[in-house]
């Protein structure tokens, strides 16, 4: 059965069974160029959850934006249940400026719920919270690493979140990790109204990363699918489950110097592997880092120039990081989809 009322948003209609991109008025850039918060809205035929998809939050955090680009072009997607409210760019002068932060150096993931009369950014985290999320069920947050550092495909959960938990297992990330919810960011804002988010961390700042895209748009349509808003035929099954890790914890640079980095996010590690090595500019000092856990490399960074205390590994503490390894293997083998955190 059809659903009987088209989908409203911000004075548009969306009829069941169509699709369309709404451009929210924002502002306005200093020049007179307009500025827009553009979701396309996609909704079913069928009743079903609503669920949104947003990405760069922070402007340089890029690859969630081909995420969805992707996803929107998903085969599954054309016999959608319920409905997707889908935002490539949520910080649009951030993105237009290759950078994390607004105009007004703000952070907007420390800025909502916002408010109408508050700053740049809480403008902008209100526009979103009434626009998008506050008319979804469930929402996945797309991310990566900043600048000159990259992160493994993983999931940043609630603890103690046992829904989070059940969608984090359908999205099948290499990696699931809890996290705690911070103050002025969108995970607690929305979860505060009701609306749980996923948080997926994969890639590095303004550059594209085909294992964080694939395993992106994969783990969004397994989610879907979890939630009967999509049908099997075309959502790629996981291949391994998620490693659920406990804790987390960074190797920061010990000395100043060059530095060389041994492995690969996505590489498992026992007490005192070699992670990498600091060495002075002559060739003189060297001083390794080695790891005193066991679990997995879930982010590094990629300057080969550091200062002293600089985070160079983030390792994800697990007993089982080779099963969480061959989950990054997994995810690159597969045949090719479709067309083609900040430590300072």
């Amino acid at each position: 059965m059809p659903h009987s009322k088209p989908f409203e948003i911000s004075g548009a209609s969306v009829a069941p069974g169509t699709r369309q991109t709404v451009d929210i008025p924002v502002s306005t850039l200093s020049d007179h160029t307009p500025v827009n918060l553009s979701v396309h809205v996609i909704h079913g035929r069928r009743p079903g959850p609503v669920m949104f998809v947003s990405a760069a939050i922070h402007g340089d955090e890029v690859i969630g934006a081909e995420i969805v680009r992707r996803l929107l072009r998903a085969a599954p997607l054309k016999s959608m249940a319920g409905t997707l409210l889908a935002v490539p760019i949520v910080n649009t002068y951030g993105f237009l400026n290759n950078s994390r932060y607004l105009p007004d150096r703000r952070d907007l993931n420390r800025c909502f719920p916002g408010g109408p009369g508050g700053s740049m950014a809480a403008r902008l985290a209100d526009i979103f919270m009434r626009e998008v999320v506050m008319r979804a069920d469930i929402g996945i947050d797309l991310h990566s690493a900043a600048i000159h550092r990259t992160n493994l495909p993983q999931l940043r959960l609630t603890p103690g979140n046992q829904r989070l938990e059940a969608l984090g297992r359908a999205f099948a990330a290499p990696v699931m990790l809890n996290s705690k919810l911070r103050e002025g960011s969108l995970r607690m804002a929305a979860e505060a109204c009701g609306v749980d988010v996923l948080l997926y961390e994969a890639g590095e700042g303004l550059r594209f990363d085909e294992l964080a895209a694939r395993a992106g748009v994969s783990g969004i349509l397994r989610v879907m699918r979890h939630l009967g808003m999509v049908p099997q035929k075309g959502v790629p099954r996981a291949r391994t489950p998620s490693v659920m890790c406990a804790r987390s914890q960074w190797y920061r640079a010990p000395v100043a110097g060059l530095f060389r980095g041994y492995l690969p996010t996505g590489a498992a590690v026992e007490e005192g592997t070699v992670l990498g090595a600091i060495s002075d500019l002559f060739g003189e000092t060297e001083v390794e880092i080695a790891s005193d856990i066991a679990g997995i490399i879930i982010g590094r960074s990629n300057m080969p120039g550091v200062y002293e205390g600089d985070a160079l590994f983030h390792i994800a503490e697990t007993l089982r990081g080779e099963a969480a390894a061959d989950g990054v293997t997994a995810h690159l083998d597969a045949a090719p989809l479709y067309d083609e955190d900040e430590i300072i």
